[in-house]
């Protein structure tokens, strides 16, 4: 009987249909890039990043200043101004209510002091549960508000970007917001002080076209719409599909726009990198420890080749040309630290001819541009093969004219065969944007230096050779056209061009003896990857040895030596 009972009780447990596993509220949520459902807790985990495509969840202001900033150290501003209604719009004062009272916001803004990896700054983060983040009267007020106070206080501003433009609601007082930030942002600049503009994803309208585009660094996040209209609204104006990925980050950072596109889970760090990079400097000169001079001017040996002394000028041409000689981007990662590189002219291209960013030497910030090559043929063609466009000239202009804005030296690396010829060059203004770039650097109030590491070719490297001093290494050349050229033009014969080396004086030892450079850097044996580290130790001394020579300088002295130097050849 009791086996009997058994039995109809796991018949009666098999037929009694199975219930769903019930799901706690909230504990899964859609991917709104591929439309999954995952785990919030891997989303939280993943700084709100789906872990299936790696797609970024809109998140909360306050989210964001938790993720960014220290611990404890956010202070808000600017809580309580009243809304404006100029149109008295149906609704609107009620809708705003009830956004405040959902969000816990008062605006579509979250703006304060805190500090990010114990640099003191001003922050704001927009919210897009509030009316899509549009920047109505209270926002407008807000952001120029907190660059009148930073300005004050001399702390730098960041402002995580996300909007979808002007409020409708308020018609032209929400305009005029574009206008009235724009104008807080340049007096905050002219008073020499630091405005990091974060993209996030949606980033439209009339706050990319004020304050959002008008950063000293301007960063992204990856993935971010960024444009004035919207994709849709262009679409459906011209009638053409648009191109895959068009007015993302990774499109706008390709077209030269914005710096650099930065994952959420290295923007802290990369913040604090930066800010540590513009903290105010005591001077040119001032280095943690003294550099121990440096014995005698020669490096170690490279097997199969002449040394450098025993090289004609065309021997000296080849070595400069040679795909193994180290690049730019060499001497950068070997001399500095902290090297973060920013990217294009902001308004076209991002030339991978021209490299640049800000870096530190033993403590001391500066900005480092380079005209750089590539190793290989897939890199040359990235590289244009060392030749700027006049998008690159433009480029290491901005880097240039933002290093005068904070008082930092720059040292550039030329290395080209000559500014780039070509059809586009030519419609873009090739010319045009090598004289520029002299006459800029002719009058900048900080100190220049300009270093030639292999080929020096005619005005395209000079657009970043007006230095207040310009060295060479050894077994570069520094020339008004290629030998080749010369020989051609001159003698109506292309193989006479070793001897047009020799007549032309292009050798760094020809230069410094006519007074047209300052340092010869030696190379015992040509530069190599085996001996780079001793070349780049010997340039680093000899670098923080000349900015010493400059402490209690100011800037318009610096120029008129500049201007001296040049004015006497």
């Amino acid at each position: 009987m009791a086996d009997l009972k058994r039995f109809f009780k796991k018949t009666a447990q098999k037929e009694e249909p199975s219930k769903a596993p019930e799901v706690p509220k909230g504990l899964w949520v859609k991917c709104p890039k591929c439309g999954e459902t995952v785990y919030k807790e891997d989303v939280v985990s993943h700084f709100y990043a789906c872990p299936k495509c790696g797609g970024y969840f809109r998140i909360k202001a306050k989210t964001r200043i938790r993720q960014v900033t220290d611990e404890g150290t956010f202070t808000e501003w600017f809580r309580g101004i009243e809304n404006s209604d100029p149109l008295e719009y149906p609704g609107y004062p009620q809708k705003v209510k009830e956004l405040q009272e959902k969000t816990h916001l008062d605006e579509a803004i979250l703006i304060g002091e805190a500090k990010i990896q114990g640099n003191p700054v001003v922050i704001g983060v927009m919210d897009a549960r509030f009316l899509m983040a549009s920047m109505g009267y209270v926002v407008g007020e807000k952001i120029t508000r907190a660059f009148e106070e930073a300005e004050k206080k001399r702390l730098p501003v960041i402002l995580f970007c996300c909007s979808g433009g002007a409020r409708m609601q308020e018609g032209m007082v929400s305009l005029m917001q574009m206008a009235k930030t724009s104008a807080a942002v340049k007096h905050h600049a002219k008073a020499g002080l630091l405005y990091i503009s974060v993209l996030t994803d949606p980033t439209t309208g009339g706050v990319t076209a004020s304050f959002a585009m008008l950063g000293d660094i301007i960063l992204a996040e990856p993935g971010a719409l960024i444009g004035f209209a919207g994709p849709r609204v262009i679409q459906q104006t011209i009638g053409q599909k648009l191109p895959e990925g068009f007015q993302r980050s990774e499109f706008l950072l390709e077209h030269g726009i914005i710096d650099g596109i930065i994952k959420r889970e290295e923007m802290k760090d990369t913040l604090g990198r930066i800010l540590a990079l513009h903290q105010p400097s005591p001077g040119y000169g001032c280095f943690p420890a003294e550099s121990p001079s440096w014995e005698g001017d020669t490096f170690g040996k490279r097997k199969k080749h002449k040394k450098s002394e025993e090289l004609t000028a065309w021997d000296r041409v080849l070595e400069a040309r040679k795909n193994e000689r180290p690049s730019a981007l060499d001497y950068i990662q070997a001399i500095f630290t902290d090297f973060m590189e920013f990217h294009g002219d902001r308004s076209f291209l991002d030339d991978g001819a021209i490299v640049g960013g800000i870096a530190s030497l033993d403590g001391q910030p500066v900005t480092v541009v380079g005209i750089q090559k590539g190793k290989n043929t897939k890199e040359n063609i990235r590289r244009n093969f060392g030749m700027p466009s006049p998008e690159g000239y433009a480029k290491a202009l901005r880097l240039m004219k933002q290093a005068e804005k904070f008082k930092r030296p720059v040292i550039a690396f030329i290395d080209t065969p000559g500014a780039f010829c070509g059809i586009e060059a030519e419609e873009h203004g090739q010319g045009g944007a090598i004289a520029r770039n002299l006459w800029e650097m002719a009058d900048m109030q900080i100190p220049i230096l300009s270093i030639v590491i292999g080929e020096g070719g005619s005005g395209g490297a000079l657009a970043l050779g007006v230095g207040n001093q310009v060295w060479m290494m050894e077994n570069a050349t520094y020339t008004i056209l290629s030998p080749e050229g010369f020989a051609s033009i001159l003698w109506k014969d292309s193989k006479k061009a070793p001897q047009a080396a020799e007549t032309m004086k292009v050798t760094a030892a020809h230069l410094k003896e006519m007074g047209l450079i300052e340092r010869v850097i030696p190379e015992k044996t040509p530069a190599c990857k085996e001996n780079l580290g001793e070349i780049a130790e010997y340039m680093k001394i000899r670098m923080k040895e000349y900015l010493r020579t400059l402490e209690g300088k100011d800037g318009e002295t610096l120029a008129q030596e500049r201007y001296g130097r040049f004015r006497s050849m």
